[in-house]
């Protein structure tokens, strides 16, 4: 069991056990009371809950995110004064650095109902209700003000405490360089790293799997379950190979390599026995590989193994030779076709004739935390939730632009998978938290996504660096 279902399971047992009480507590107002008190009560504690409870946040906030940086970054004292950054030593910037700081914070008691924040400039990075505890603010792309001195901090519904820390991460720029983006599932790419592969000098995108399972959407329009499945892993192929074009890829540059959706760790445990479709009654890849332009070992059986598919990213590797990888970083994120994603790059590249300068990783997924990034659309991003602090880790952060963000989501949502209404339940916890806790919908679309994946930078982590 992975360590977010582990999660997930304790989540839901003291779920159980709190909807337990509660019950218990409800008979006994009715009974002591009222017979009619339980009934309001069940709609006011059910309200509260979808307002200000049902995140999925898997740690106390309180409890301090734990970061061992890279000894590649370099670490600046700062002070804050009357609200401003000020370095105890003169920096010199370029202007593109990664900009990290480490910062206390505590909420008040209204931050315990609206998300506490920090502002500045024109950015707000949002945090858990509640916090107390050790945060990082991702102040890249403000390098101008925060050398001036005249960065401000404003705590929103917190307060900033303690004596802040500033890491300097200088990287070369990874868009001057020719840049593969590997993505388990169509919209992985563009989710993760739209506006590095949208700037690069050139790019391939690599999606490995053909994401036709859940397609609930299509049963709707009346089609079986199978034939929803393939119809959903066609129009997400196509999305792979189509939707990278509004960057300016090419489209002999964007290949699927159509295998299934969450089939890939047993691909990778049993490497030469083909797994089907869990849902699509297929056991043959080339029905979703047909939009290629580039021929691949797995096309001569279709067989959806493990073997294929380090073939297959051989052959791009070979044809692509990318000095800058993006790809999943299982560090970070636990989902299992992420993880295997890894994998298999990783294995691609052993005694390759061509290796990349640069391993970049990727978390479109967290262990900890399902609201990560927190905050709105186009704020920025500040660092995840960490809590192991013997990895070792070293951001890399991009800023985009207003208009960059704008083609980002429009991206987006030309993605069929990020299209359909949301369950209706979830549109209802949505508008209570709107209403109660004052969280905004993105202007980009209704799916989650949109709010956490358009946003003013793209974080990623350096893997490998020659």
């Amino acid at each position: 069991m992975s360590r977010k279902q582990q999660l997930l399971k304790r989540h839901r047992r003291n779920k159980r056990i709190a909807l337990l009480i509660g019950l218990l507590l409800l008979i006994a107002a009715g009974v002591l009371v009222a017979w009619w008190l339980p009934l309001i009560l069940a709609v006011l504690l059910w309200v509260a809950h979808e307002a200000w409870f049902a995140d999925h946040l898997f740690y106390s906030p309180k409890d301090d995110y734990q970061y061992s940086f890279a000894p590649s970054g370099q670490q600046v004292g700062l002070r804050l004064e009357g609200g401003r950054l000020l370095t105890d030593t003169p920096l010199e910037l370029a202007g593109d650095e990664t900009l990290i700081v480490e910062v206390e914070l505590k909420s008040n008691l209204w931050g315990r109902f609206f998300d506490p924040a920090v502002e500045f400039l024109d950015d707000r990075q949002a945090f858990e209700r509640g916090v107390d505890g050790k945060r990082y603010l991702n102040l890249t792309g403000s390098a101008q003000a925060l050398a001036a001195g005249e960065l401000r901090l404003r705590g929103r519904f917190c307060r900033v405490i303690g004596q802040p820390v500033l890491w300097v991460f200088r990287q070369p720029d990874a868009a001057r360089h020719r840049v593969m983006v590997i993505a388990p599932h169509a919209d992985d790419a563009e989710l993760a790293a739209f506006g590095l592969y949208g700037q690069a000098d050139e790019s391939w995108i690599v999606t490995l799997t053909a994401g036709e399972i859940e397609a609930e959407h299509y049963q709707q329009m009346g089609l079986p379950k199978a034939e929803a499945a393939r119809i959903k892993g066609r129009l997400r192929a196509w999305d792979s190979i189509a939707v990278p074009r509004w960057a300016g890829v090419p489209e002999a540059h964007c290949v699927q390599l159509g295998y299934f959706c969450l089939q890939l760790p047993a691909m990778r445990n049993a490497p030469d026995q083909p797994q089907a479709s869990r849902e699509a009654q297929l056991d043959d890849t080339r029905l979703f590989r047909q939009f290629n332009a580039l021929a691949l070992p797995g096309d001569v059986d279709g067989a959806p193994t493990w073997n294929n598919l380090i073939a297959d990213l051989r052959a791009v590797l070979l044809k692509a030779r990318p000095e800058v990888i993006v790809l999943p970083t299982p560090v970070l994120d636990p989902h299992p076709d992420h993880i295997c994603a890894h994998t298999a790059v990783v294995q691609a590249l052993q005694g390759l004739e061509w290796q990349p300068t640069t391993l970049l990783g990727y978390a479109n997924h967290l262990h900890d935390n399902d609201r990560w990034p927190m905050g709105d659309s186009g704020a920025g991003v500040a660092l995840p939730p960490q809590f192991d602090a013997g990895q070792v880790l070293e951001p890399y952060c991009r800023v985009l632009s207003e208009s960059q963000q704008q083609d980002k989501a429009m991206a987006l949502g030309m993605m069929h998978d990020l299209q359909p209404r949301a369950p209706f339940k979830r549109r209802v916890r949505r508008l209570l938290q709107q209403w109660l806790a004052g969280r905004g919908p993105s202007p980009y679309g209704e799916n989650e996504f949109f709010r956490k994946a358009v946003r003013r930078h793209e974080l990623l982590w350096v893997l490998k660096q020659d």
